[in-house]
């Protein structure tokens, strides 16, 4: 009888830890919120039922060319910004995340609101871009790009194309101005 009891007692915690919800604002390699890596575009109303999400189908069924799909909470501030993978089918899946809400965090708490500083700290840095307005630093580990404005460069790099821009070039205290999860 005590065999039985402490087996059901083992299954029911079992069963109780396997009930986690997922964090709707949780950002991992395979995932964004309730998005994961495996989201196809004509199921995003059911994984943003509490959201709203700009209207991306023509009469036909089909996503116009060229445009992101933009999620918004109730209270209308802009949350993520989904790019799928084909523009034009509804059954492709989402490939890149751009996060915009500072609510959206790594499991390292870096969020749109964190530096530079944070990111160096809490990743490994894969690959820093040096583009015409940004710098774009690289995080293989969750697949993601964060962007930081050239405005927060030292003047003499700022306008430096064919520089080769390493960690220490950047400030400590450069803000993130968003970042992407790519899939």
């Amino acid at each position: 009888m005590k065999k039985l009891i402490l087996s059901i007692t083992a299954l029911s915690l079992l069963f109780a830890s396997c009930g986690k919800t997922q964090d709707p604002f949780e950002v991992s390699k395979q995932h964004v919120g309730l998005l994961t890596d495996s989201t196809l575009v004509k199921n995003l109303k059911t994984v943003f039922i509490n959201d709203s999400i700009t209207e991306i189908f023509n009469d036909n069924g089909f996503m116009g060319v060229g445009k992101s799909i933009e999620v918004f909470d109730k209270a209308g501030k802009k949350l993520l910004i989904l790019n799928p993978e084909y523009k034009s089918d509804t059954t492709a899946v989402v490939k890149s995340v751009q996060i915009i809400d500072p609510r959206y965090k790594t499991d390292k708490n870096i969020t749109t609101k964190s530096t530079f500083k944070d990111i160096n700290g809490s990743y490994k840095i894969s690959r820093i871009d040096n583009l015409i307005n940004s710098v774009v630093v690289s995080v293989n580990e969750i697949n993601a790009s964060f962007t930081i404005d050239k405005k927060e460069l030292p003047a003499n790099i700022r306008f430096d194309m064919n520089l080769d821009i390493e960690a220490m070039h950047i400030p400590d205290n450069a803000k993130i101005k968003y970042f992407f999860i790519n899939w």
